[in-house]
């Protein structure tokens, strides 16, 4: 017999969300080294998020919608004299300190920036805590912001560890609204069945391509991409709150779910059965485990796959400097996301597009010893014509341990290696680096220099004095935690 109806049995929510939603409900104990790790994360975020505004491109974008708009309690957006709604003071926020792509990284299956979500968590956190206080109630403190980021780092970071969005087109932004959303439902006071509905809601929201992420589409999307995503999670969050019911099925429903509609051809070269295709892998439970192996972009501001080739090739600058014109050819050998993400032919037609360029990223600190976020613009490039003949002679080459232990939880590397021949027959060694220096296994060498990149970019946007305050009090993990939120954002305004 044909069936000419549905059976209508609402499910149970799935339990992918149940068990997003339990973890964000029950946690309360990070690590030590999360939290300390947290704090460091904390600094450099808002520091990506000053030196950004130094662009156009990116301030263009800031500020209230309609021109004029005061909101009562209004979130403030660090290095601007901005107040916004929560909305779109996460969007604001979430923008500046991705743009410059200079922010923390997360590398498994799926990539990401965790603290893309710092956006959705300072936002609400500053407009909640002064609410409460115009209340007579005690606000937030920047302890509770640190918490947050380590269950959002936990949410985006886990679930990327063995489910690749990016197999299906999908942008790994997706996760930052997943993880901003569960977060900041919390901070508002959600209940498991609002929580539960907010998840369910990011999940059938939609989700972004990643078009804008490769050639010959890249472009400065990317950019604003995770703000828009906390914004939404935020949005989202606050439609939960309102008591608008949840769609327990959003990822298993038949035909219509996310997984049908969105994954069913992920994780095709991770060896999974056809039946078990459609469902997120959890490799490990929710703990504190993103946050304590977070990845720091600290040296360049690169796309983090390219971080060693930069260091590489800074190593070999004083070697070829004098010998730029006598290269014959570069080897590039890499990993395999490397490959799939950033190695580009032809030409790069804006600074979106040369940050996502391995031979780009590799060619100018051969050339000039060094790679900032101004060598990426079109004054620059164009200046400079010996960039892209450069790029014309490099070989990229995969070695298939380096993509292996890309992939080992236990290593977890992010290895390049570049070597330059030139024409007379001659060669410099291969320069081979394993681990930047902002991985867990250089955490030792990294922090002081993680500092001082923070310091600098405090020095971009404020006074000394004021730098100087701002530097002592992140410093200090006990002041910086005890501290109100309102309080810890009103020194970041102009």
């Amino acid at each position: 017999m044909t069936a000419t109806s549905e059976v209508n049995e609402r499910p149970e929510y799935d339990v992918e969300l149940q068990k997003i939603a339990d973890y964000v409900l029950n946690f309360d104990s990070p690590s030590p080294e999360a939290l300390d790790t947290a704090r460091y994360c904390l600094m450099d975020t808002l520091g990506c998020g000053l030196l950004a505004l130094r662009f156009p491109e990116c301030t263009k974008h800031l500020g209230p919608l309609v021109e004029g708009t005061t909101v009562p309690h209004g979130a403030h957006v660090p290095g601007t004299p901005y107040r916004l709604d929560p909305v779109k003071a996460a969007w604001d926020i979430g923008a500046i300190v991705r743009w410059l792509d200079y922010n923390d990284t997360w590398l498994a299956a799926e990539w990401g920036h965790p603290s893309d979500n710092l956006g959705a968590i300072l936002a609400v956190a500053d407009h909640l805590s002064q609410q409460r206080i115009a209340n007579g109630d005690a606000p937030l403190t920047m302890k509770d912001v640190l918490h947050a980021m380590i269950m959002a780092h936990e949410i985006q970071g886990v679930l990327a560890l063995e489910n690749s969005f990016n197999r299906v087109g999908l942008d790994h932004v997706v996760l930052v609204k997943v993880a901003s959303t569960a977060v900041v439902a919390n901070m508002m006071g959600a209940n498991r069945e609002q929580l539960l509905s907010a998840l369910s809601h990011a999940f059938v929201d939609g989700q972004s391509l990643r078009t804008y992420r490769h050639a010959p589409n890249a472009g400065s999307r990317k950019s604003w991409a995770a703000g828009d995503a906390t914004s939404r999670a935020v949005r989202l969050a606050d439609i939960a709150m309102r008591g608008e019911m949840g769609i327990p099925g959003a990822l298993t429903a038949p035909q219509w779910g996310f997984y049908d509609v969105l994954f069913s051809h992920s994780n095709k070269d991770l060896a999974i059965k056809p039946e078990e295709e459609r469902r997120f892998r959890f490799q490990r439970e929710f703990g504190s485990y993103v946050m304590e192996n977070i990845l720091f972009k600290i040296s360049f501001p690169a796309e983090f796959h390219s971080q060693t080739a930069c260091e590489a090739a800074i190593t070999l600058h004083p070697e070829v400097k004098n010998r730029i014109d006598e290269i014959d050819r570069v080897e590039i050998t890499t990993h395999d996301s490397a490959i799939r993400i950033i190695s580009k032919t032809g030409q790069l037609a804006n600074p979106a597009d040369r940050d996502h360029c391995l031979q780009y990223m590799t060619a100018v600190p051969l050339i000039f010893g060094e790679l900032t976020a101004d060598h990426y613009e079109d004054g620059f490039h164009d200046a400079h014509p010996e960039i892209d003949r450069l790029r014309e002679k490099m070989q990229v080459i995969e070695d298939p341990r380096y993509s292996e232990e890309y992939h080992d939880p236990e290593k977890r590397s992010i290895a390049n290696a570049v070597q330059v021949f030139f024409t007379d027959g001659s060669a410099t060694d291969k320069v081979v680096v394993e681990y930047p220096v902002g991985h867990r296994r250089r955490r030792e060498e990294g922090l002081p220099l993680l500092v001082e990149k923070f310091a600098q970019n405090l020095a971009t946007r404020y006074p000394k004095q004021r730098c100087e305050a701002i530097l002592a009090q992140c410093q200090n993990a006990d002041t910086l935690a005890d501290m109100p939120v309102p309080a810890f954002m009103r020194q970041w305004m102009i």
